[in-house]
Protein backbone atom coordinates (compact mmCIF):
# COMPACT_ATOMS: atom_id res chain seq x y z
CA UNK A 1 0.00 0.00 0.00
CA UNK A 2 1.04 3.31 -0.94
CA UNK A 3 1.93 5.50 2.57
CA UNK A 4 1.50 8.76 0.30
CA UNK A 5 -1.98 8.04 0.00
CA UNK A 6 -2.22 8.46 3.96
CA UNK A 7 -0.14 11.82 4.31
CA UNK A 8 -1.05 15.55 5.70
CA UNK A 9 -0.47 16.70 1.95
CA UNK A 10 -4.01 14.65 0.95
CA UNK A 11 -5.84 16.92 2.97
CA UNK A 12 -7.05 20.51 1.93
CA UNK A 13 -4.26 23.14 2.58
CA UNK A 14 -6.31 24.96 4.40
CA UNK A 15 -7.05 22.44 7.03
CA UNK A 16 -3.37 21.25 7.38
CA UNK A 17 -2.46 22.10 10.98
CA UNK A 18 1.03 23.52 10.55
CA UNK A 19 -0.46 25.98 7.89
CA UNK A 20 -3.24 26.49 10.37
CA UNK A 21 -0.49 27.31 13.16
CA UNK A 22 1.31 29.42 10.87
CA UNK A 23 -2.01 31.27 9.90
CA UNK A 24 -3.64 31.65 12.95
CA UNK A 25 -1.43 31.01 15.37
CA UNK A 26 -0.92 27.83 17.96
CA UNK A 27 -3.98 28.17 20.29
CA UNK A 28 -6.39 27.80 17.53
CA UNK A 29 -5.31 24.05 16.96
CA UNK A 30 -7.17 21.02 18.57
CA UNK A 31 -4.47 18.94 20.60
CA UNK A 32 -4.93 15.93 18.33
CA UNK A 33 -3.68 19.31 15.65
CA UNK A 34 -0.65 19.92 17.96
CA UNK A 35 0.52 16.12 18.46
CA UNK A 36 0.38 15.62 14.40
CA UNK A 37 2.72 18.76 13.70
CA UNK A 38 5.02 17.01 16.23
CA UNK A 39 4.59 13.27 14.87
CA UNK A 40 5.06 14.62 10.89
CA UNK A 41 4.29 12.18 9.15
CA UNK A 42 0.91 9.23 9.98
CA UNK A 43 1.41 5.32 9.02
CA UNK A 44 0.29 3.10 6.23
CA UNK A 45 -2.91 3.12 8.11
CA UNK A 46 -3.21 6.47 9.15
CA UNK A 47 -2.40 10.61 8.60
CA UNK A 48 -0.90 12.17 10.53
CA UNK A 49 -4.17 13.77 12.37
CA UNK A 50 -6.19 10.47 12.74
CA UNK A 51 -3.06 8.71 14.30
CA UNK A 52 -2.42 11.33 16.92
CA UNK A 53 -6.30 11.04 17.91
CA UNK A 54 -6.17 7.64 18.00
CA UNK A 55 -3.39 8.39 20.87
CA UNK A 56 -5.31 10.59 22.18
CA UNK A 57 -8.58 8.92 22.15
CA UNK A 58 -7.62 5.80 23.85
CA UNK A 59 -9.29 4.94 26.92
CA UNK A 60 -10.63 8.98 26.63
CA UNK A 61 -7.86 9.90 28.76
CA UNK A 62 -6.65 12.70 26.07
CA UNK A 63 -3.30 14.34 27.37
CA UNK A 64 -3.17 11.72 30.04
CA UNK A 65 -2.05 9.71 27.15
CA UNK A 66 0.99 11.41 26.34
CA UNK A 67 1.55 13.20 29.80
CA UNK A 68 1.84 9.72 31.44
CA UNK A 69 3.50 7.53 28.31
CA UNK A 70 6.90 6.11 28.53
CA UNK A 71 8.45 4.81 24.99
CA UNK A 72 7.19 1.22 24.99
CA UNK A 73 3.62 2.45 25.42
CA UNK A 74 3.87 4.79 22.33
CA UNK A 75 5.55 2.33 19.90
CA UNK A 76 2.25 0.25 20.64
CA UNK A 77 0.78 2.62 18.45
CA UNK A 78 0.78 1.75 14.61
CA UNK A 79 3.10 4.18 12.94
CA UNK A 80 5.12 5.49 16.34
CA UNK A 81 8.73 4.44 15.97
CA UNK A 82 11.45 4.82 18.40
CA UNK A 83 11.91 8.01 17.28
CA UNK A 84 8.29 9.31 17.04
CA UNK A 85 8.04 8.67 20.77
CA UNK A 86 11.05 10.04 21.47
CA UNK A 87 9.81 13.30 20.07
CA UNK A 88 6.53 13.13 21.86
CA UNK A 89 8.03 12.32 25.16
CA UNK A 90 10.51 15.77 24.49
CA UNK A 91 8.47 17.99 23.73
CA UNK A 92 6.27 16.67 26.91
CA UNK A 93 9.02 17.48 29.04
CA UNK A 94 9.95 20.26 27.69
CA UNK A 95 5.74 21.62 28.23
CA UNK A 96 6.32 20.47 31.53
CA UNK A 97 9.66 22.53 32.61
CA UNK A 98 8.40 25.89 30.58
CA UNK A 99 5.04 25.29 32.92
CA UNK A 100 7.36 25.20 35.98
CA UNK A 101 9.82 28.01 34.76
CA UNK A 102 6.72 30.29 34.55
CA UNK A 103 5.27 29.89 37.33
CA UNK A 104 7.99 30.01 39.30
CA UNK A 105 9.19 33.68 37.36
CA UNK A 106 5.86 34.48 39.22
CA UNK A 107 8.34 34.84 42.16
CA UNK A 108 6.16 34.90 45.13
CA UNK A 109 4.03 32.87 46.53
CA UNK A 110 0.96 34.33 48.08
CA UNK A 111 -1.17 31.51 48.23
CA UNK A 112 -1.72 27.52 48.15
CA UNK A 113 -2.91 28.27 44.05
CA UNK A 114 0.38 29.57 43.45
CA UNK A 115 1.87 26.59 44.88
CA UNK A 116 -0.51 24.58 42.59
CA UNK A 117 0.50 26.46 39.56
CA UNK A 118 3.99 26.23 39.76
CA UNK A 119 3.76 22.02 40.41
CA UNK A 120 0.77 20.58 39.46
CA UNK A 121 1.34 19.92 35.88
CA UNK A 122 5.10 18.56 37.27
CA UNK A 123 3.26 16.58 39.39
CA UNK A 124 -0.05 15.32 39.07
CA UNK A 125 0.89 12.40 36.48
CA UNK A 126 3.79 10.88 38.83
CA UNK A 127 3.25 7.41 39.41
CA UNK A 128 5.59 7.13 42.63
CA UNK A 129 5.04 9.93 45.48
CA UNK A 130 7.42 12.86 45.43
CA UNK A 131 8.31 14.90 48.19
CA UNK A 132 9.57 18.37 47.27
CA UNK A 133 10.25 21.80 49.23
CA UNK A 134 9.65 25.10 48.32
CA UNK A 135 12.43 27.04 49.93
CA UNK A 136 11.78 31.01 50.33
CA UNK A 137 13.05 34.07 51.46
CA UNK A 138 11.82 36.30 54.18
CA UNK A 139 9.26 38.15 51.30
CA UNK A 140 8.25 34.25 50.31
CA UNK A 141 9.79 34.61 47.65
CA UNK A 142 11.25 31.50 45.75
CA UNK A 143 14.57 30.55 46.57
CA UNK A 144 14.84 27.25 44.75
CA UNK A 145 12.32 23.68 44.88
CA UNK A 146 14.11 20.83 46.22
CA UNK A 147 13.47 17.22 45.89
CA UNK A 148 14.07 15.38 49.24
CA UNK A 149 12.87 11.69 48.39
CA UNK A 150 10.77 9.36 45.78
CA UNK A 151 8.98 6.68 47.51
CA UNK A 152 5.76 6.42 49.51
CA UNK A 153 6.17 9.43 52.34
CA UNK A 154 6.99 7.95 55.81
CA UNK A 155 9.71 9.34 58.30
CA UNK A 156 12.04 6.76 57.39
CA UNK A 157 12.89 8.74 53.90
CA UNK A 158 11.43 12.08 55.26
CA UNK A 159 14.01 12.77 57.80
CA UNK A 160 13.88 16.17 59.39
CA UNK A 161 17.74 16.45 58.70
CA UNK A 162 17.22 15.89 55.20
CA UNK A 163 14.59 18.65 54.97
CA UNK A 164 16.20 21.72 57.07
CA UNK A 165 19.81 21.02 55.70
CA UNK A 166 18.59 22.31 52.37
CA UNK A 167 16.84 25.02 53.92
CA UNK A 168 19.77 26.26 55.74
CA UNK A 169 22.68 25.70 53.10
CA UNK A 170 20.10 28.21 50.89
CA UNK A 171 19.75 31.13 53.74
CA UNK A 172 15.90 29.84 53.94
CA UNK A 173 13.54 31.72 56.04
CA UNK A 174 10.52 29.24 55.17
CA UNK A 175 9.55 26.88 53.42
CA UNK A 176 6.23 25.04 51.81
CA UNK A 177 5.94 21.06 52.10
CA UNK A 178 4.54 20.05 49.16
CA UNK A 179 4.01 15.96 47.97
CA UNK A 180 2.14 14.04 45.32
CA UNK A 181 -0.24 11.40 46.20
CA UNK A 182 -0.71 8.63 42.82
CA UNK A 183 -3.90 7.62 43.52
CA UNK A 184 -5.13 11.37 42.06
CA UNK A 185 -6.74 11.62 45.80
CA UNK A 186 -5.61 14.34 47.95
CA UNK A 187 -7.00 13.61 51.58
CA UNK A 188 -4.30 13.14 54.01
CA UNK A 189 -3.10 9.93 55.43
CA UNK A 190 -2.20 9.50 58.58
CA UNK A 191 1.25 9.47 57.95
CA UNK A 192 1.39 12.60 56.09
CA UNK A 193 -0.11 14.51 59.56
CA UNK A 194 2.50 12.74 61.24
CA UNK A 195 5.47 13.71 59.26
CA UNK A 196 3.97 17.77 58.97
CA UNK A 197 3.90 18.06 62.40
CA UNK A 198 7.32 16.13 63.06
CA UNK A 199 8.93 19.26 60.39
CA UNK A 200 7.12 21.98 61.75
CA UNK A 201 7.61 21.53 65.50
CA UNK A 202 11.99 21.23 64.43
CA UNK A 203 11.08 24.43 61.80
CA UNK A 204 10.09 25.74 64.97
CA UNK A 205 13.41 25.06 66.73
CA UNK A 206 15.78 25.89 63.98
CA UNK A 207 13.64 29.42 63.04
CA UNK A 208 12.79 27.83 59.56
CA UNK A 209 8.70 28.33 59.92
CA UNK A 210 6.92 25.84 57.40
CA UNK A 211 4.13 27.78 55.92
CA UNK A 212 2.03 24.87 54.55
CA UNK A 213 1.99 21.21 52.81
CA UNK A 214 0.05 20.63 49.85
CA UNK A 215 -0.49 17.48 48.68
CA UNK A 216 -1.32 17.65 44.62
CA UNK A 217 -3.32 15.03 43.25
CA UNK A 218 -5.13 15.08 39.68
CA UNK A 219 -5.66 18.53 38.56
CA UNK A 220 -6.78 19.08 42.22
CA UNK A 221 -4.75 19.66 45.65
CA UNK A 222 -5.17 19.69 49.63
CA UNK A 223 -3.23 22.72 51.49
CA UNK A 224 -2.64 21.64 55.44
CA UNK A 225 -2.82 25.67 56.21
CA UNK A 226 -6.43 26.21 54.59
CA UNK A 227 -7.34 22.62 56.64
CA UNK A 228 -6.32 23.89 59.80
CA UNK A 229 -3.65 21.49 60.12
CA UNK A 230 -1.04 23.57 60.09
Amino acid sequence: MDNNNYTIKNIPENERPREKLIKYGAHTLTNSELLAIILRVGSTKDTAVTLAQKILNTNNKGLKNIAEANIMELKKFHGISDAKAAQILAVTELSKRISALQAEERIKITSPQDVSMLLMEEMRYLKKEYFKIILLDTKNKIIEVVNISVGNLNSSIVHPREVFIEAIKRSSASMILVHNHPSGEVKPSKEDINITKRLTESGKILGIEILDHIIIGDGVYTSFKEQGII
